[in-house]
């Protein structure tokens, strides 16, 4: 079935403006730089009071809506099943005739990349083990340090890592790239709502979701860059014994910044695919290693045994009621959730540009099973490891986690070519950062460009240079409380989103099932005309 574009009159990118070289939308981009400005030059004049004010933001939201964040998330996940296993699985993204841009291994690769893949690096070994030593509480309250906390740590791990997470990614994902390549609509955030919103989408209320979707995006990277930038110094000080200080952070995300600005300029094929390969691979042979070299039969069965674990413990988990670990509840899971939302404008604006081609079934599965299937082997082999040298008190391990940042490298510690794979870890957590703030970068860029998906170069450049600055202004100007404070807010941003993404969910429901009456509408004219046919003859 050929593309049933929606009838409108509005064309990509005629609101836009040009200004230096840029093309840039009015008002998104005007509304969303001038926010960030201000919002950057309180947090450096005035850190103390815009931390304190974000982190009693954040903590409303998560003790007032730890029960909306919970329904939403799981919601959103039961819906992405159901379109699944439906008959809209059947539907093109693009239309029947279009083919994928990329290879299917460059596609897995690029999603993964700008998705998780840098918190598998910092959290692979440290959630499972700060969960089991009792680090910041216990799931469900269990006894630190038993044998129920080492199974819950692990399943607790994937269940933020796991199925829900990339559900969040998947549906807003699906829509935007069904509405974009199938659809002719521009790839905003705001294309999502047109078959409820219908044209009033490119007036204020589209103007709004772009906005917010700019801002959540901008919260979440410059945070990212930020705390990457301290994960980095943190292994460098640890292998080299180089000042992990607010210079050395600074240094690495010029660093970051520069590399994501070449990639930027070469563009998705020749920058951010080129580095995910490499980095998947890297990933790869570094999971590999330390497979052979842990504790292996461990692992293996700890892929079953955490599997089987996950699915049991979801229910638990996922509870709210009467549960004695509130303080985990709230500052892991209810966080994750929240953390997830504020990051889907980015990482599923991000999936949608790269998957035109694809079935709607296929890439759900690829977008949350496949992610899923990783994790769960990636936490198995780094989560079973570090708890493995606890209990049998190895290394720095053997009291439990001090500095999460650390983790990772005090485990590589007490395995062979340490100073090695210390070093391939830090280039895989530098790689990581840049594939994200560059595919951020793109992202943002089509945003603020009013859905134009090759705006000029300086634009990207310009996008990839303001995250890098904004990190390093607030590590300068007010260290990590400033960066507390962005992150807060980028907690707060999920809850407004949460409605964002039920309200897409109804919208691409509706839009799907309107591709599918007329598919089979046509199915059927042309089965009639076949049976006419050879009845004549």
């Amino acid at each position: 079935m050929p593309r049933r574009q929606y009838k409108t009159d509005y064309e990509t990118g005629q609101d836009n403006v040009s200004l230096l070289g840029l093309d840039v939308h009015n008002p998104v981009f005007f509304i969303s730089a001038v926010a960030m400005i201000a919002f950057v030059a309180c947090a450096v004049v005035f850190p103390e009071a815009m931390s304190a004010a974000m982190i009693a933001s954040r903590d409303w939201v998560l003790a007032t809506f730890d029960w909306f964040f919970v329904l939403g998330v799981n919601f959103v996940f039961l819906f992405c099943l159901v379109v699944m296993v439906s008959p809209l699985g059947r539907l093109r993204i693009g239309g029947t005739d279009a083919k994928p841009d990329f290879s299917t291994k460059s596609w897995l690769a690029m999603l993964f990349s700008a998705g998780i893949g840098i918190g598998l690096m910092f959290w692979g070994a440290a959630e499972p083990l700060a969960y089991h030593t009792n680090w910041f509480g216990t799931p469900l309250g269990v006894e630190a340090g038993s044998e129920e906390s080492a199974r819950l740590a692990l399943s607790a791990t994937m269940f933020h890592w796991g199925l829900n997470a990339w559900s969040i990614y998947a549906v807003l994902g699906l829509a935007l790239a069904y509405f974009t390549f199938s659809k002719g609509l521009p790839l905003t955030v705001r294309s999502a709502f047109y078959p409820l919103l219908g044209e009033r989408i490119w007036g204020w209320p589209g103007h709004l979701i772009d906005f917010l979707a700019v801002i959540a995006t901008l919260f979440g990277l410059a945070t990212s860059l930020g705390l990457g930038a301290q994960q980095v110094a943190s292994g460098l000080d640890f292998l080299f014994g180089i000042d992990p200080g607010i210079m050395t952070q600074i240094v690495v995300i010029a660093c970051i910044t520069s590399v994501a600005i070449i990639s930027v300029v070469r563009g998705l094929d020749g920058g951010v695919k080129v580095l995910s390969n490499i980095n998947m691979i890297l990933a790869g042979v570094f999971l590999l290693f330390v497979f052979i070299v842990g504790p292996t039969m461990l692992i293996v069965t700890g892929f079953w045994d955490n599997t089987v674990a996950y699915v049991s413990d979801f229910l638990p988990l996922s509870n709210w009621v009467g549960r004695e670990d509130t303080d985990w509840f709230h500052g892991w899971t209810i966080f994750y959730w929240a953390w997830w939302i504020s990051w889907s404008p980015f990482v599923g604006m991000f999936i949608a540009r790269v998957s035109k081609g694809r079935t709607v079934r296929e890439f759900l599965v690829a977008v949350i099973f496949v992610p899923f299937l990783i994790t769960v082997g990636w936490f198995s082999t780094f989560g079973e490891t570090a708890i493995f040298q606890f209990e049998n008190g190895i290394g720095e391990l053997a009291n439990g986690v001090d500095d999460v940042s650390l983790v990772l490298f005090q485990m590589l510690d007490q395995m062979p070519f340490a100073a090695i794979t210390s070093g391939i870890a830090i280039v895989l957590v530098f790689v990581f950062f840049v594939t994200s703030s560059d595919s951020g970068s793109l992202v943002i860029d089509s945003i603020t460009a009013g859905g134009k998906l090759h705006a000029p170069v300086p634009q990207r450049i310009f996008w990839a240079l303001i995250e890098g600055l904004v990190a390093a202004v607030l590590l300068y100007g007010g260290g990590a409380q400033a960066l507390q404070g962005l992150q807060a807010g980028a907690i707060t941003a999920g809850l407004p989103f949460t409605v964002v993404l039920l309200v897409c969910c109804f919208s691409l429901w509706k839009g799907l099932w309107s591709d599918l009456r007329a598919l089979r509408a046509i199915e059927s004219a042309a089965a009639t005309s076949a049976k006419t046919s050879e009845a004549e003859a």
